[in-house]
């Protein structure tokens, strides 16, 4: 049962930041989710786009920690390390 929480820890990260990072470039950029995830990459945003939509993983760790769900906040950390190493690689 414990890896299977943190299978939906990180699963629930991953759509939590990129719904975050969809939030973002819908509400303070005039690009579309597509077209701004494109242009961000072309002029090297791409990672602070995606550190901006890991704010919603923080709330939700927070969360987390209060309902004792341990392992699934450690599938959201999962998640955010995850994230960080395909943005440096992309």
């Amino acid at each position: 049962m414990n890896k299977i929480d943190l299978v939906y820890g990180v699963i629930i990260g991953l759509i939590a930041s990129v719904l975050g990072t969809f939030i973002f470039i819908t509400f303070f950029t005039d690009f579309d989710f597509i077209t701004g995830i494109q242009t961000m990459r072309l002029q090297g945003h791409l990672g602070k786009i995606v550190t901006l939509g890991s704010i919603l993983d923080l709330i939700i760790f927070a969360i987390l920690l209060k309902t004792n769900k341990e392992m699934m906040a450690r599938g959201v950390i999962l998640a955010v390390i995850i994230l960080t190493i395909i943005t440096l690689f992309v």
